[in-house]
C-alpha cells in the first residue's frame, strides 16, 4: 500500500494535475500537438525541481508556481468542492480557490524529496471526445516504470491540465473525496473549511 501511495504521490507532484466535475466541452481547437507540447513543458519544469537539490521549503514553492501555469485551477478547485461550490458566495469561492492552491502545492509538493531521481517521460498524445489524453511513462529509482495519462483542454482559452490517471485512479476523484470530508467534518462551515485548508497539506 505504501508502495502505491508513493507512485500516486510522485504524479500527483509532476503533474500538479487536478480534478472536473464533467468533461469539458467545445474544446475542438486544441491539437494532438498542442496538448502534448503542453505536458512536455510541465514534466521538463517538474524534472528539473526534482534534481534541482533546492530545501523542500523551495521545491513547494517551485511546484505551486507550476500547478498555476499549468493546470486550470479556478476549475480544479470548483470541482473538488462539487455541488457545495453552487452555494459559495464569489468572495468565498476566491478564498476557497487560493487555498485549494496551497494546499495542493504542500501535499503534493512535500513528496518532492522522497523522489529524487525519478522522472516522467512524455510518449504521445490523443484525442478522446472534447479532449486530449497524453501519455507519459513514470521511472522511480529502484522501481518498474508505470503509466499515467494526462487530460487535457483548451476549456479556459488555452491548453491546461483538468485531470490525471494513476494506474487506473483519477486524481479529480481523489480530492473531491478529500475535499468533501473535510468539509463534512467541518458540518458544511465553508468558512472554516477554507481557513483550515490554508494550514492543511
Amino acid at each position: 500500500m505504501t508502495h502505491h501511495l508513493n507512485r500516486r504521490g510522485f504524479i500527483a507532484a509532476a503533474s500538479a494535475t487536478a480534478l472536473v466535475a464533467t468533461l469539458p466541452t467545445g474544446a475542438f481547437a486544441l491539437s494532438d500537438a498542442q496538448a502534448k507540447t503542453l505536458v512536455d513543458k510541465a514534466v521538463a519544469e517538474i524534472n528539473k525541481v526534482i534534481v534541482s537539490g533546492k530545501p523542500l521549503s523551495g521545491m513547494i514553492r517551485d511546484f505551486e508556481r507550476i500547478f498555476a501555469k499549468y493546470a486550470d485551477v479556478s476549475i480544479i478547485a470548483r470541482s473538488a468542492l462539487g455541488v457545495d461550490a453552487r452555494r459559495a458566495s464569489s468572495s468565498q469561492l476566491r478564498a476557497y480557490t487560493k487555498a485549494f492552491q496551497g494546499y495542493m502545492a504542500r501535499k503534493y509538493g512535500k513528496r518532492f524529496e522522497e523522489f529524487v531521481g525519478g522522472r516522467i517521460e512524455v510518449q504521445g498524445a490523443r484525442k478522446v471526445k472534447s479532449f486530449h489524453e497524453v501519455k507519459a511513462r513514470a521511472i522511480l529509482k529502484g522501481q518498474s516504470p508505470f503509466e499515467v495519462s494526462f487530460l487535457v483542454s483548451d476549456k479556459s482559452g488555452k491548453p491546461l491540465f483538468f485531470d490525471m490517471i494513476i494506474e487506473g485512479i483519477s486524481l479529480r476523484f481523489t480530492e473531491k473525496e478529500e475535499i468533501g470530508a473535510m468539509l463534512d467534518k467541518r458540518k458544511g462551515n465553508l468558512d472554516q473549511m477554507i481557513a483550515d485548508l490554508k494550514k492543511a497539506g
